[in-house]
């Protein structure tokens, strides 16, 4: 049983080494399963670092269910395509850590003084505590980290978030449990490693209920501390504010509600002006131990609330030129479904059951200068097919292109068809691919692109 779970994790790393570009809508990533998500921004590129889920622990080994060996780092500067920079740390790796575990839970990483602080929790070998706090230091968001030997004295808890204020000060959110004392904040030294005094409990958040995955954030001179609660809606992301990174916060709300009976867990991250929500879920595998990263944009009131967020298919990013747009992440579907392509090395989906007279809306397209010329569909037909047209603002707005598909040989097999455009248009434009043709199933779609 091991060995086979030895072997099923060599297979996704060697997946992963050949696919090192991800790209997507929601979720961020397919080729791996990725979790507790953190997103940062270092030199105008938003890196996230996430917790790793697979398949195939033992039931001595992981921890409630969930089998994580290592961390991976992921990039982007469009937010919608994201390399995969490989395996930071391995379980196995860790100084002060106990051996096979499959416990590396969620993660994070902050800048300071032009150093890069990675944050991780990790089962002692000492058997301490359920999860010690270790860090990495590295020159570069992406390492080699230098792991230190020794977990962070005085911190017992998962979920480590770091947070630097305006003043240098440096704090530590961690912790995760019920009731008084399960989120907790300590101060760091300079050094972003040794404890500056005691831990505090987290004062003024509900006090029911599970609570875990804490993260910090400040906008206009407020301090937004962020959790996760399990209450009789199961997981809801929530935050509370205040003047004061150390509280006591005031509860205001939620920011996403539950999407699924099971975790949560998220970091918030404004980019290049807006800001985004960082998320999982696990409509990839139907299993809430197998998660998927995922994000949305997220806006504030004028009295700076956060205007609660729902999960989307859609996600965020704004696809150009060149770049494969997945209609199946959609804002809006009419006489069609989606479902998963078959045989496909990373789980994908598709647009089938198409029938004539529907169509789909996918938003926020760029067409910078309005110098496109190509219109590529990757399809697939059991039928005579039908026409596949590519409009905008509306279903029977402006024509861009039109695709004559026909019979592929099945269902399953695809061909990618292009035509010139017909039409031109520049600027951000929401699309509507349409479809046309006789009574019955017309064709299914994979992605389209234009160049």
């Amino acid at each position: 049983m091991f060995f086979n779970m030895k072997l099923k994790i060599t297979l996704i790393s060697i997946l992963i080494i050949t696919t090192f570009y991800s790209i997507a809508q929601n979720p961020l990533v397919t080729h791996m399963y990725t979790a507790d998500p953190t997103a940062r921004v270092f030199n105008n590129t938003l890196y996230v670092y996430p917790s790793h889920d697979v398949e195939g622990c033992t039931e001595e080994q992981g921890s409630n269910g969930f089998c994580m060996p290592d961390y991976h780092i992921f990039s982007t500067t469009d937010l919608v395509n994201y390399k995969d920079h490989g395996r930071v740390l391995d379980q196995n790796e860790v100084p002060w850590g106990a051996k096979d575990k499959f416990g590396m839970w969620a993660p994070d990483c902050i800048e300071n003084g032009g150093k890069y602080y990675y944050y991780f929790p990790g089962i002692p070998k000492d058997k301490s505590s359920f999860r010690r706090i270790g860090v990495g230091v590295s020159d570069s968001p992406t390492g080699p980290f230098k792991w230190e030997e020794n977990y962070i004295s005085e911190v017992h808890g998962i979920d480590p978030n770091p947070f630097v204020d305006d003043n240098g000060k440096v704090y530590l959110y961690y912790g995760g449990g019920k009731g008084t004392g399960a989120l907790k904040v300590i101060e760091l030294k300079n050094n972003m490693i040794e404890p500056k005094g005691k831990p505090k409990v987290i004062e003024g958040i509900p006090e029911y209920g599970y609570r875990e995955a804490s993260f910090m954030f400040k906008r206009n001179g407020i301090y937004y501390f962020t959790w996760a609660r399990v209450n009789q809606n199961n997981y809801e992301l929530e935050y509370g504010t205040s003047d004061n990174p150390l509280g006591p916060f005031k509860f205001q709300g939620v920011i996403m509600p539950n999407i699924g009976n099971g975790t949560n867990h998220h970091s918030i991250v404004n980019y290049k002006g807006k800001w985004y929500v960082f998320y999982h879920y696990w409509s990839i595998s139907d299993n809430n131990r197998l998660r998927s990263m995922r994000a949305e944009e997220i806006e504030f009131n004028k009295d700076g609330n956060i205007v609660p967020k729902e999960a989307t298919l859609r996600g965020i990013g704004m696809p150009k030129a060149g770049d494969l747009i997945h209609l199946d992440r959609y804002n809006n579907l009419v006489n069609a479904k989606v479902g998963l392509i078959k045989d496909q090395p990373v789980k994908s989906w598709q647009i089938t059951h198409v029938k004539a007279y529907g169509w789909v809306q996918f938003n926020s397209v760029l067409f910078e200068k309005g110098k496109q010329n190509t219109f590529t569909a990757r399809v697939s037909s059991g039928t005579n097919g039908g026409q596949l047209e590519l409009h905008i603002d509306n279903p029977k707005g402006p024509l861009l292109a039109k695709i004559e598909v026909k019979n592929t040989g099945g269902w399953d097999s695809w061909k990618e068809l292009s035509v010139p455009f017909i039409g031109k248009t520049k600027g951000v434009k929401d699309i509507y691919a349409t479809f046309k043709g006789n009574n019955g199933y017309l064709y299914n779609i994979d992605w389209i692109k234009f160049e």
